[in-house]
């Protein structure tokens, strides 16, 4: 027996559980192949050099993330969910998330005070690095965001999601353009539903478009600051919006941790 549990314990280090390439998911969902990549672009060098890949093993892409200063990252709660530091590593510097700039291993994950509570709410988390990222033209943080997301906002979105729904990720860093759906708008289309909360924003740009599997935690940006988390959706691009964590609204939460202060805000 002891033998046993000893198996099953290294089989879960070597194959860890995988929580955000299942997307999460609210609803009826389909898997008629559409997703965000359909609609999106392969991206410049360059173009996003706040985008990591969090990875398990190296060489595995498993959830996006942010780059927020030297030390810390932003994903989503659920890229994080069951993993010891030991098994989130950051990679940075890159288009493809198999061929690293820069290989970071993490000291601490803070999990939301109040993750999933209620379900599908506060999914966001920050990660600490061990060491300072070295920053140079393909690696840079992001800045956080001084206002609400507004009615006309274009926001842009880059990740390694999937080209359809619960396939793998793909080699090239993507993006899209994405506009900003009102709270009540979306709480709308989605009949009112419980796991939506005024700490998301809604992105839409058409049937066909949108995250998918392997863009959790990953960046929405506007303007040039970091005003979303990829959370969850109806998988893939089935002409619903994608509902994510609003950054806005997680400033305090996201500045008290980074500055050490153990205080719950939500």
């Amino acid at each position: 027996m002891q033998l046993l549990c000893l198996s099953i314990v290294i089989l879960l280090l070597v194959h860890p559980p995988n929580p955000c390439q299942a997307k999460r998911v609210v609803g009826p969902y389909s898997t008629v192949p559409s997703g965000r990549i359909k609609g999106g672009v392969e991206a410049e060098i360059g173009f996003a050099p706040y985008q990591v890949s969090l990875q398990p093993i190296v060489g595995s892409h498993n959830c996006g993330g942010a780059i927020l200063n030297e030390q810390w990252i932003i994903t989503a709660g659920h890229c994080v969910e069951n993993y010891i530091p030991a098994l989130v590593n950051v990679i940075t510097g890159t288009n493809k998330w198999a061929e690293p700039g820069g290989i970071y291993y993490t000291a601490e994950i803070h999990m939301h005070c109040m993750y999933d509570q209620p379900y599908m709410h506060n999914d966001i988390a920050l990660v600490k690095l061990t060491q300072n990222i070295t920053f140079d033209e393909l690696t840079q943080p992001i800045d956080l965001p001084i206002r609400p997301v507004h009615p006309g906002d274009e926001i842009v979105l880059t990740g390694w999601g999937a080209h359809e729904a619960y396939g793998g990720s793909v080699e090239d860093l993507y993006k899209l353009t994405l506009g900003f759906v009102s709270f009540e708008e979306c709480y709308r289309i989605f009949n009112q539903t419980s796991s939506m909360g005024v700490g998301h924003i809604c992105t839409f740009s058409r049937e066909g478009e949108g995250s998918c599997h392997g863009d959790s935690g990953g960046p929405l940006v506007s303007d040039g600051r970091l005003v979303g988390v990829v959370n969850w959706g109806r998988p893939c691009g089935l002409g619903f919006p994608d509902v994510h964590a609003n950054v806005y609204y997680y400033l305090d939460w996201i500045r008290s941790k980074i500055s050490g202060n153990d205080r719950c805000y939500y």
